[in-house]
């Protein structure tokens, strides 16, 4: 029994070298493994960095386009507004430095309907005779 004993010491201590052997094994290539994944989930979140802050500045620069589209749009706008005003401001000042005569031309146009209005009325109601009665003031 002693063999028998002896053969199944070594056959244990056999097996445990190889399960040591093999656990050592599997330890190995699952550092590895997780180093590969490791360096695999780095360089994707610095690709991810990179992506991100290639966004950022492309959405900077298309900010900044719009802004000064924008900014040459008010401006252009604001320039045509201002001479509209001058030009409106310029025209008003005119009639103010000119108001004497602008207020006898529109008394004398008055007048002058008025009067041209008076005189239609007065041919108007006299009474139609001949060329005799005319000459004789109406007593013939």
């Amino acid at each position: 029994m002693n063999g028998s004993a002896a053969k199944a010491g070594t056959g244990a201590r056999t097996a445990a070298a190889k399960g040591r052997q093999t656990t050592a094994a599997a330890g190995h290539q699952a550092k590895s493994g997780s180093a590969v994944a490791a360096s695999k989930a780095k360089s994707s979140a610095q690709d991810a960095a990179e992506s991100a802050e290639s966004g950022v500045r492309s959405a900077g620069l298309a900010t900044k386009r719009a802004a000064a589209v924008g900014w040459d749009t008010s401006r252009q706008t604001v320039l045509e507004t201002a001479g509209k005003v001058t030009s409106k401001a310029t025209t008003a000042w005119t009639v103010v430095k000119h108001r004497k005569a602008i207020a006898v031309g529109a008394a004398a146009g008055l007048g002058g309907l008025v009067g041209g209005a008076f005189a239609l009325g007065r041919q108007t109601a006299r009474t139609h005779t001949g060329p005799i009665t005319r000459l004789t003031g109406g007593r013939i």
